[in-house]
């Protein structure tokens, strides 16, 4: 498959330009532009390169830990289940966490709950030997 790495250039470009960065919090679910990446790193999707992401480690206004969601739900220790309301199966891909700029956050979508949350930071846990 051929990755459009010229058009997310552009892409990237602008969100590096943009103003201020939307306000966000930990156990949010955001469109996020995770842009065209190397190998087997999550992409993000269509004209704005995005995919939801969930925040899970805010470290500052500007920068947390992101961890990619994915409806292509995988039985293994490096997808946590995410449930929403709206009953989709999704899981957060635990093995691609990355430090994501607030800048390249587009539209909140919901808020995981308390305990959902917790699960997901077990499974985290339990991927680092922890």
């Amino acid at each position: 498959m051929q990755k459009d790495f010229d058009n997310w250039n552009k892409r990237k470009k602008a969100l590096n330009e943009r103003g201020n960065a939307p306000f966000f919090h930990e156990r949010e679910i955001w469109w996020c532009a995770l842009g065209t990446n190397v190998g087997f790193e999550q992409d993000g999707k269509g004209k704005k390169f995005a995919r939801p992401v969930l925040v899970f480690k805010k470290f500052n206004n500007q920068i947390f830990w992101a961890l990619p969601l994915s409806t292509k739900v995988k039985a293994n220790r490096f997808y946590a289940p995410v449930d929403l309301p709206d009953g989709l199966e999704r899981a957060a891909i635990i093995s691609q966490i990355r430090l994501i700029d607030a800048k390249r956050l587009l539209d909140k979508v919901d808020t995981v709950s308390a305990g959902n949350y917790n699960e997901i930071k077990k499974a985290i846990m339990s991927l680092c030997g922890s």
